[in-house]
This record gives structure tokens, C-alpha cells and sequence, in this order.
């Protein structure tokens, strides 16, 4: 397993950049490698940032249609989900909903 969690490319933010560093190569503006190593601090900050500033909490609840853990990553996809927030705000979502947990460790 590498040494810190990629999926975090991707969210929007990580297609951004991983899109940016794409056209930064095919311009010929930075190497590849690079890139690469641009990528690798992205995945080490952004779970850094995610561990350390992010404190809401959330309940959800629905039907489990899978569940999986592998690699110390948990993976659940549940059916008709309503999330409630701290806030008491509720949110239900009539799809399926894919939830990714990992453990809060620092990445090295």
C-alpha cells in the first residue's frame, strides 16, 4: 500500500490539480516526476488538513447494500441514506451513496 492515501484525487480539488499538472506536462513547464511529487504532497496535506481541522460530526442511517475493508480503508455503499448533522440539519439521498473511511493517521 503507498504510504499515504490517493483517493483524495478524486474529489474535485484533486481532479483540478491532477488536470493542471496534466497540462503543465504536455506544455512542457514542469517534468513529470514533478508532478508526481507535487501529487504525493497533495495526498499528504490534504489527509494532514482533514485530520487536524475538520472536528463536524455526522450520523447516517439506511440500508447497507455493501460494505468492504481492505488495506486499513473501510468502504460502505448504502442505500436510501439520510445524513444528520450537528447542526440537526438532515439530508436524505434516494441514490446510492458511497462512504470511504481510513484511518486519521499522518501519512509519510
Amino acid at each position: 500500500m503507498a504510504s499515504s492515501y490517493e483517493f483524495y484525487r478524486q474529489s474535485s480539488i484533486g481532479q483540478a490539480l491532477t488536470d493542471a499538472l496534466d497540462d503543465m506536462i504536455q506544455e512542457g513547464s514542469i517534468e513529470p516526476q514533478v508532478a508526481m511529487k507535487m501529487l504525493s504532497e497533495f495526498d499528504r496535506s490534504i489527509a494532514e488538513a482533514l485530520r487536524t481541522q475538520v472536528r463536524a460530526k455526522t450520523s447516517v442511517k439506511g440500508k447497507l447494500h455493501i460494505y468492504r475493508f481492505c488495506d486499513d480503508v473501510w468502504t460502505f455503499v448504502i442505500e436510501n441514506a439520510t445524513f444528520k448533522f450537528e447542526s440537526s440539519e438532515t439530508v436524505t439521498s434516494e441514490e446510492k451513496v458511497k462512504l470511504v473511511a481510513c484511518a486519521s493517521r499522518v501519512p509519510t
